[in-house]
């Protein structure tokens, strides 16, 4: 990723066209190398889709890891409840974030980061580190304030460790696009994921 951000610095005079090309050629689908330990390792785990205009992700979920966060998150999947947000953080070299309600209406662009689905879930902290792939749950200051907010990793983040509850990893992903000072994409991603089985 940091040689394409280079050609985009070289290539200014060339204008947006060359970065957004290569920006495009940062969606390719990434497979994620999973440890034998990884608790996806589980063939029975369930296994949702999120789908983008840019591609799809396929999650698979650790319930017995998270089993309250596994929970909520597939009963937000099943009524519908991600459908048409976006993710509304995207930080090269750290995570893409997604899952706030309010996210669907451009209109409260401001309040993007402060919705979710009208209650919190307790935290459930492990030793499965912050590596690329890596689903973990959004939250305040307070631990057990999740909702219904999440972030994908891009990259290994140790100081993340023991302070998120990780509930999923990414079998397949997607990178991320252009972003303005507050970490919002320029472009609107939207999202629907549904369940796979």
């Amino acid at each position: 990723m940091d040689v394409l951000s280079g050609v985009c610095v070289n290539t200014f005079r060339q204008g947006m066209v060359v970065c957004g090309v290569i920006a495009m050629l940062n969606l390719l689908v990434i497979p994620v190398v999973l440890a034998e330990d990884s608790p996806s390792a589980d063939q029975q785990a369930p296994h949702v889709l999120l789908k983008t205009k840019f591609g799809e992700m396929e999650i698979v979920l650790f319930p017995d890891l998270a089993p309250k966060h596994v929970e909520s998150f597939l009963k937000l999947t099943k009524s519908g409840f991600y459908n048409g947000t976006i993710f509304h953080r995207i930080i090269p070299g750290f995570m893409i974030q997604g899952g706030d309600p309010l996210t669907k209406d451009p209109a409260n662009r401001n309040k993007f980061g402060t919705g979710g689905p009208g209650y919190t879930v307790p935290a459930e902290f492990s030793k499965v580190a912050h590596e690329k792939g890596i689903l973990s749950a959004a939250r305040t200051a307070d631990p057990n304030s999740a909702g219904s907010q999440f972030f994908i990793m891009v990259a290994k983040s140790p100081h993340l460790d023991g302070q998120y509850t990780v509930f999923g990893e990414i079998v397949k992903t997607i990178v991320s696009q252009p972003k303005d000072l507050r970490d919002s994409p320029v472009e609107r991603i939207e999202m629907t994921i549904e369940v796979m089985k």
